[in-house]
């Protein structure tokens, strides 16, 4: 049976991936990590509290996952957090918050278990970017930051592990209806993508399957996804 470990996964993007990825007719077990859940198992399904900004957790989660369960078919590395202030507003805080969650996290995740896939020949490493891994948004300083550094990241590890067998997929969404979304309540502010014409995130988690379900010798190294009717703000 394939695995699949998933970041992020108690809510959101993270829940909607793994939830389809445990859906799939293959049987695959999901190994879902978030730092809110219960350490508790289902079938084909294992909940690990970790807070994968800590190194010693994140090696500890992994260690637990190849021990009771074998090396990961897939790893999605989806944990991220999310908030609009301008240069002058974002603190050193806010941003080293940021940092830690969206660039540090996938890096201690991709590099406990991304080597160990090059070494038994196969894997799947997704990482859920952003349209700010392209695009610049004002407001945005630290998010851009830590979204075009994970593209960055992403884009050495598909050279690194190119001709080894692990396939490497990037997926930027564009605005993505989630809670994060409630604090800044875009619905009120002008040039926001309203949250009815945002994507969900059972959309992410749909591109998500797409891509780790081709045949072995097709790499989507690459899916976009923005709403049909969007605002260029976000």
């Amino acid at each position: 049976m394939s695995i699949a470990l998933v970041t992020g996964a108690s809510r959101g993007i993270g829940l909607a991936v793994a939830e389809a990825l445990r859906a799939l007719p293959s049987g695959m077990h999901v190994v879902r990590l978030a730092r809110t859940l219960k350490d508790e198992s289902a079938e084909r399904r294992t909940d690990i509290p970790c807070d994968v900004t800590k190194p010693a957790d994140v090696d500890r989660a992994v260690d637990r996952v190849i021990r009771e369960l074998g090396v990961p078919d897939v790893v999605v590395n989806n944990a991220g957090i999310f908030f609009i202030k301008s240069l002058a507003e974002t603190t050193y805080a806010d941003f080293t918050a940021a940092l830690a969650t969206n660039l540090t996290a996938p890096f201690l995740v991709a590099r406990a278990i991304v080597p160990k896939m090059v070494a038994r020949g196969s894997g799947h490493l997704v990482t859920i970017g952003s349209i700010s891994d392209y695009i610049g948004f004002s407001g945005s300083t630290a998010y851009a930051a830590t979204k075009f550094g994970l593209r960055g990241m992403h884009e050495v590890i598909r050279q690194e592990t190119a001709k080894t067998g692990v396939r490497t997929t990037l997926v930027s969404p564009g605005p993505v209806d989630t809670d994060i979304w409630d604090a800044v309540d875009p619905d009120s502010k002008p040039g926001f993508t309203k949250r009815k014409n945002m994507l969900r995130a059972e959309d992410v988690a749909a591109a998500v399957v797409y891509a780790v379900t081709q045949p072995e010798h097709i790499a989507v190294t690459e899916i976009r996804l923005l709403p049909t009717i969007y605002s260029p703000r976000g």
